[in-house]
């Protein structure tokens, strides 16, 4: 066993030389090759680290850059996969990298993101400490399936770590079930009443009746999507009392939030360094984490307002005079979502939006119907244009104009390094809206013109 570790590792390094060397990511190969050498091998590795796993359909990277950060603080000699590389494979080139040829590791802790479809891989040999499981939402159903295969994906995966602390998100009804019948200890967090204004129970919803009994649920509140404080009038599940509490949100502007968020009856002021309500939740799941780590939540609440986001994740680029921001969507909540926070800008902006349908993206690109794109042709003229791109540049025109925007502010534009062109003399705001693999294409195309770092530092 110990040679067929030894030599995992020496292949796997050899591949992430070579991969980096053609300026490669080399993320996800040398894992790849080096488990089908020793299929244990991140048990192996993993077994004396500390680790934090984030699962979930949205939020994942933006949760453990968060936790990182709080990490990197408080001076913590640790590990994470921040390039987003969350298959089994991607893991353990993480691990292989940070450790000496005989397996030992050299990092005490770790933070990881991991895929919702191998969670139970990669939680069976990596035993994390606690496990933060974000919300779950229909995405990508030629992969996936329905939204309840993949709750049963994180469930069977989270049987392995009967030991794992699970920070759930208490709002999201499919997530909070994953208590019933697990012996985890269990931390709640989420948004209270009254602190965000409540919305509507959407027309389509990806769990509008009781996970248990079947009947529809009714809502005191709802802050997005299904999310909100939810309880079966005939079984009475309902949404638990959160341990990690956003209580207020005080100030919500186009670079983030403030917030006010009670841990275990402590208040504290926070500041969160990116906008968006999910953002909001996803702080509140990253401070759960690291309190339950053993660390003073203030060393959590600090990390909101400077950690660097994940690429893609809101990040910013000096592309155009105003500067830009890409915001990866790749489901119609965390589209939803982006949508929203465009209402929130004032001033006049444009639009990228860019749709593939590869096999990381999903090839079922029928999502688009679903997510409220008409909230587009509100913005009226602060809407200066749209900008289509991507394989499937043509189903997205043809979205918009049903969602209402005006012909004439749609225009085609499929190669990336035209497009980037085109946007280095900008005057206004830009907004840059990929799926996955257009967004690896195209973050390529802008950093490339402007600078900025590579996917996986």
């Amino acid at each position: 066993m110990k040679l067929k570790v030894i030599l995992a590792i020496l292949l796997g390094r050899a591949v992430r030389l070579v991969s980096r060397l053609v300026h490669r990511g080399g993320t996800d190969m040398p894992g790849r090759l080096a488990l089908k050498l020793c299929p244990e091998l991140l048990s192996v590795l993993a077994k004396d680290v500390k680790s934090v796993a984030i699962t979930g359909t949205n939020g994942k990277t933006t949760s453990a850059r968060m936790i990182e950060q709080a990490f990197s603080d408080l001076g913590l000699n640790y590990m994470a996969n921040r390039s987003g590389a969350n298959l089994i494979s991607g893991v353990t080139t993480e691990f292989l990298m940070n450790a000496t040829l005989s397996g030992r590791p050299r990092k005490d802790y770790a933070v990881i993101e991991c895929d919702e479809a191998a969670a139970a891989g990669v939680f069976r040999q990596l035993k994390p400490r606690v496990v933060v499981v974000t919300n779950l939402f229909r995405d990508q159903l030629d992969r996936y399936g329905e939204v309840t295969h993949t709750l049963s994906n994180i469930r069977r995966a989270l049987r392995d770590v009967p030991e794992a602390v699970l920070c759930l998100n208490a709002d999201c009804s499919l997530t909070a079930s994953l208590a019933g019948d697990l012996p985890n200890r269990i931390a709640w967090y989420g948004v209270n009443e009254g602190a965000v204004p409540s919305r509507p129970v959407p027309e389509l919803s990806d769990a509008t009746h009781c996970i248990r009994c079947q009947t529809a649920y009714e809502y005191r509140y709802v802050t997005y999507g299904h999310l909100g404080g939810f309880r079966c009038p005939k079984c009475g599940y309902a949404r638990p009392t959160p341990d990690y509490a956003v209580t207020a949100v005080t100030a919500q502007r186009a670079d983030g939030s403030e917030l006010v968020l009670d841990a275990r009856g402590q208040s504290y002021e926070a500041r969160v360094n990116l906008p968006a309500l999910y953002n909001v939740y996803n702080a509140a799941g990253a401070v759960a984490a690291v309190s339950e780590m053993g660390f003073a939540p203030e060393h959590a609440i600090r990390a909101l307002a400077s950690f660097r986001c994940g690429f893609g994740r809101m990040e910013q680029f000096g592309l155009g005079r105003a500067g830009a921001r890409m915001m990866l969507v790749k489901n119609p909540a965390g589209c939803d979502q982006v949508l929203e926070f465009l209402q929130e800008i004032r001033e006049p902006f444009v639009l990228v939006a860019c749709l593939n349908d590869r096999a990381a993206d999903g090839r079922d690109i029928s999502w688009i119907w679903d997510a409220h794109f008409e909230l587009l042709s509100q913005l009226g003229r602060r809407l200066e244009r749209i900008v289509v791109s991507g394989d499937r540049a043509a189903d997205l025109a043809v979205r918009v104009k049903y969602a209402g925007v005006p012909a004439e502010r749609i225009r085609e534009q499929r190669d990336y390094e035209a497009l980037v062109r085109e946007l280095e003399n900008e005057e206004l705001p830009i907004f840059l809206m990929p799926t996955y693999t257009a967004m690896l294409e195209l973050r390529q195309a802008v950093i490339r013109k402007v600078g900025g770092s590579e996917f996986w530092e």
